[in-house]
């Protein structure tokens, strides 16, 4: 599956896979349940950037680089996917971090990325930057969270309803500034800082004496390496693991593109109580051999039996994290 990046769960055990530069969306079927797909079918191909995706009542939420479609009853039209629903196209240009990531919160509205359009800067719409929602029907699109530079994966905290999220620092102030981030939004409308803060309120050496000096912004729950490019999160859910992993989240961390020595190309967790994160450690690695990386993952998903999946879009696969006495 070149580019295997965001997973998403039918209620029939179909797992559906975006990409991004591929265009495409992948289903992939384990039809004995043996947890290794049987085949993998291609259900939309030509679109832009369909990173995101997202199931609910029978139906596929995909968003592109522009807009977020819909796929109904398409478990049973694998073989002959229907024309998708227009749901939401009322974001800022596509340009820069253009790439979204959606998934259905508690409330169950449909909660999407729009990252800044470019490195660091001060965005000229007030869409860019953001975590948005809007209800499954395409209406009352809303900004949820601010300053939030590039967020590529969210969950809900199943104890507290709590929103968690990754951010992505920017680039160029050295191999180790600024950290990525893990944050938690207790309520709506909350401002993480970019371009001005980063980190635990930290100013940005660029940016940070531009804020308005009555602006509130909140810290990160916990800084993650410099640069590791967290993406996908997911609360473990599941019974397989041993009870020490069911109160951690999982991060899939693409690993740095530019640093002098490459860090990430990993999974790794970390413990949550309430609005508290502590105890980051790597959970899966070998994805990175010296100075070279041979995978990436994206996403990670919690499947009905409590194994992980895990997506990787550079060795284009989706891997199953078991664990057996």
């Amino acid at each position: 599956m070149p580019g295997a990046r965001s997973l998403a769960l039918s209620s029939n055990g179909i797992v559906y896979v975006g990409t991004r530069g591929q265009g495409v969306v992948y289903a992939l079927v384990d039809s004995n349940r043996d947890g290794t797909a049987d085949a993998v079918r291609t259900i939309a191909s030509g679109l832009s950037e369909p990173n995101g995706v997202a199931f609910w009542d029978g139906a596929l939420y995909v968003a592109d680089a522009s807009r977020i479609i819909r796929y109904d009853s398409i478990d049973s039209r694998l073989d002959n996917p229907p024309e998708p629903a227009l749901v939401f196209d009322s974001f800022a240009p596509a340009v820069g971090h253009s790439w979204k990531y959606i998934a259905i919160g508690p409330d169950t509205m449909l909660y999407v990325t729009v990252g800044s359009p470019f490195n660091v800067g001060i965005p000229d719409d007030v869409r860019y930057a953001t975590i948005m929602r809007v209800r499954l029907d395409g209406t009352g699109g809303e900004v949820f969270a601010r300053g939030v530079r590039n967020s590529v994966g969210f969950d809900w905290d199943p104890a507290t309803h709590l929103f968690w999220f990754t951010d992505n620092g920017r680039d160029w102030l050295g191999d180790n500034l600024p950290p990525d981030e893990l944050n938690v939004a207790p309520q709506p409308w909350l401002n993480f800082g970019y371009p001005y803060r980063f980190g635990k309120n930290r100013p940005d050496p660029q940016y940070g004496s531009r804020a308005d000096s009555t602006a509130v912004f909140t810290p990160s729950a916990l800084d993650l390496g410099p640069h590791v490019a967290a993406l996908g999160i997911k609360f473990y859910t599941g019974n397989m693991f041993p009870e020490p992993y069911r109160r951690r989240v999982f991060i899939a961390e693409h690993g740095s593109w530019n640093r002098t020595a490459p860090i990430g190309y990993r999974v790794t967790t970390v413990l949550v109580q309430g609005e508290n994160a502590s105890d980051y450690k790597v959970f899966a690695k070998g994805w990175l051999n010296g100075m070279t990386a041979w995978g990436r993952p994206v996403d990670i998903l919690v499947m009905p039996d409590g194994a992980l999946l895990v997506s990787d879009d550079k060795a284009g696969a989706v891997y199953r994290i078991a664990y057996r006495l």
